[in-house]
Formats: C-alpha cells, sequence, structure tokens
C-alpha cells in the first residue's frame, strides 16, 4: 500500500521520501534518515534553514563515515559520536547506524502529513522507528524515535545543521538557562591531520559573548558566521527542572527565527558545532562554511558510546550523559523544530513563553512573535 502524498525522489544525489503539508514540504534521505531540504512557508515568503554538504554526488574517500555521503539537516544518532572506542565489544559507526543505515518506509503506519520508517540495528540488536509529524496550518516538524528491544547505556540525539548566510554575524543564537557549559575537553580538529579550532580547550563558559580563544582574548557565540577558518564545538547542559528547553537562531535580515524544542529529561544537553572552513582533508577540503550545529543530546561531548557512559566530568556533574534501555519498554525521544516570520526589529530570542497550543518567542528588543504549537506532544505517551 502506498502511503498517502509520500512519494520517492532523488535529491542532492539520495533517494529520499517527499511528504508535505500546506506549511511544510520535507524530504528524508532513505540512507541514513537525514531531514533535508524542508521548505516552511511563512507569512515573509519560503525558508529552507537546513545545511546541505557540498560533496553530495562525489566519490568519498574510502575511510570517511557512512554518515557524509547524505549528511545534511537533521538526523538521529544512537549512539551520538565518533564511538571511536567499542563498549564491551559493541563498535559502532560514527553517529550510530541510525545516521548511515538504510531505513524502511513502514507504508501501514505512513499517511498524510505523516512519515515512518524503521531501522534494523546489528550492533546491539533491535529497531529503531522514526516518526515525523507536518500539522495543517503549522510551520513545525513533531519528530519521535522509538528504540525497541535493546538493553543497557546509550547516548543519543539530534544532529540538526543550520546554513547561515555569509555574511559575519548573520544569525543569532540563543538557549534556554543553562546549568554547565564548556568547550572540547579535548583539541577538537587536529592541525596534522588538516583541521584546525579557535577556542581554548576546556574553558568553562559563563556568558556566550566571551569565550575563550586558545590565542587569548574572547569570542562571541551569540553571532554566527564567525572565525573563518575553524571548526569548534562546544556543549551546555540545560537545567534539569526546565519542563521544556529551547534553542533558536534568528535571521533578522532574512525575517525568520528557527527554534527546536526539547524535554531536558531526554535530551540533556546541546552541543554546538561550529563549521566555518576549518577542515582541510577530503571531502571537507575547507568547502563546508557557515555551518551551525544544533544538536540535543545526551551524550558526553561528541566521543561517543565508550567515553558517555563511563564516569566523565559531566556525568560527575550529575547530568546524564547516556540513558538506559529497556528492552521490554521502548525509549521514546520527542522533539519539535519549527519556523516562524519575525518583525522588523526582531533581534537575538531573550524568552519563550509556553502556553499549552502555542509558544511566544520574546527578542531583547521587545519584539514577539507567536506560533502555533503542541506542546504535549514532549510529555505525552506514544
Amino acid at each position: 500500500m502506498k502511503p498517502t502524498g509520500i512519494t520517492k525522489q532523488t535529491i542532492a544525489h539520495q533517494p529520499s521520501w517527499r511528504f508535505a503539508s500546506d506549511r511544510v514540504e520535507a524530504f528524508l534521505t532513505c540512507r541514513g534518515g537525514h531531514l533535508a531540504p524542508v521548505t516552511f512557508q511563512t507569512d515573509t515568503g519560503p525558508v529552507q534553514p537546513f545545511a546541505i554538504a557540498p560533496w553530495h554526488g562525489e566519490p568519498l574517500p574510502a575511510e570517511a563515515s557512512g554518515a557524509l555521503r547524505p549528511l545534511r539537516g537533521d538526523f538521529f544518532c544512537a549512539p551520538f559520536g565518533g564511538n571511536a572506542r567499542p563498549w564491551r565489544g559493541e563498535k559502532h559507526p560514527v553517529h550510530g547506524e541510525t545516521a548511515e543505515g538504510v531505513w524502511k518506509l513502514l507504508a501501514r503506519e505512513s499517511g498524510a502529513g505523516t512519515l515512518v520508517a524503521e531501522l534494523k540495528t546489528r550492533v546491539r540488536p533491535g529497531r529503531v522507528v522514526k516518526r515525523i509529524t507536518l500539522r495543517p496550518g503549522e510551520a513545525n516538524l513533531y519528530i519521535r524515535h522509538e528504540l525497541h528491544g535493546m538493553s543497557g547505556p546509550m547516548c543519543l540525539g539530534h544532529h540538526a545543521t543550520l546554513k547561515f548566510p555569509d555574511k559575519p554575524g548573520s544569525g543569532r543564537i540563543a538557549l534556554s538557562p543553562w546549568r554547565f557549559a564548556q568547550t572540547c575537553p579535548e583539541q577538537f580538529e587536529l592541525p596534522a591531520q588538516g583541521g584546525y579550532s579557535a577556542l581554548k580547550i576546556g574553558a568553562k563558559i559563563r556568558d556566550l559573548r566571551r569565550v575563550p580563544l586558545a590565542t587569548g582574548g574572547t569570542t562571541d557565540l551569540t553571532r554566527y558566521p564567525a572565525r573563518a577558518g575553524f571548526e569548534d564545538l562546544v556543549m551546555l547542559s540545560s537545567l534539569a527542572d526546565t519542563p521544556v528547553a529551547w534553542t533558536a537562531v534568528t535571521f533578522p535580515e532574512q525575517r525568520y527565527v528557527w527554534f527546536a524544542l526539547k524535554d531536558p529529561r531526554v535530551l540533556a544537553s546541546t552541543v554546538l558545532w561550529h563549521s566555518n572552513g576549518g577542515r582541510h582533508m577530503a571531502p571537507w577540503s575547507s568547502r563546508h562554511r557557515s555551518v551551525l550545529g544544533l544538536e540535543d543530546v545526551t551524550s558526553y561531548f561528541h566521543f561517543g558510546l565508550a567515553e558517555s557512559a563511563a564516569p566523565n566530568p559531566v556525568s560527575r556533574r550529575g547530568i546524564p550523559t547516556t540513558l538506559r534501555l529497556d528492552p521490554r519498554r521502548p525509549l521514546i525521544v520527542p522533539y519539535i523544530m519549527g519556523v516562524a516570520a519575525i518583525p522588523r526589529g526582531f533581534d537575538t530570542v531573550r524568552r519563550v513563553d509556553f502556553r499549552g497550543d502555542h509558544l511566544v518567542l520574546r527578542a531583547a528588543s521587545g519584539k514577539t512573535v507567536r506560533q502555533a504549537v503542541d506542546l504535549s506532544f514532549l510529555t505525552s505517551a506514544p
């Protein structure tokens, strides 16, 4: 049975499923389950916020991870991170099988406005179900992942990547209050391998506007693109007692704001990956620029399962870096992303107020935006 409104197309060299509503058109790659391009219809026109890697369709080096071939938009990682070290005999690929394996469309469950796909995992046997729903009249994506039949610890998360205009500081980044933030505790890129970073290693962050640089001084992480020629990574952990945590990026000249909503009890932290031409090795070749990853995770930075499951400096602070899987009960990971038009003068998001059936984004300038969102999705049972 063919799902209503879902078609298969090749876009940016990847066979993908197309599904749409009156406000959103989305493509999900069959390999890796990467979500992009996505076009949101807003009051100021169509918006395509997600990045697509510039090497699509090119042959990749033999050592390149499987996730690099479809690399685009948002994808689900289980386990999240590099996974260079095995964990108790499990050797997971970079960002897990969920980021590079071939997903199967579940035709009986997919339909108008909803795509349901399944991936059967082999490294840790089980299955992951991906559900993405588009609702009439809303410029939002409601995404839920279900992990079935697995046991043991798992670091996981979403890997959303946005493409910014190639103008310094064109986007303004804001996050809900956090309890801990730090730059990468180890050297993120190695010059001997063609990678370069700008931020000081292991620096504690108290203010995103003043983050220490390796060469001295500070830089502002609330404005991007910045630090051309460098790749950097920081992690911020949300307040545990916040019912809904959020990330928002405002594009004042393009007149829209992108936002993501999560339950911090499920996705405890946010990794910011600043990718601005700092990788010179193939296939990056310094071409991946003005891209920001806003990756909502439960993980120990980007290292992978072995480091996240072991005691580490973040978990010792009482911040979870893995979730415990139970084969008798699926783990549910809900997530919402949306785009809204903004009025002139709307700058950095300062606060987000939740009203049940909608949210209000409040800018530092005093301007506000109202967006219909079903917030119960983040806490309701499947």
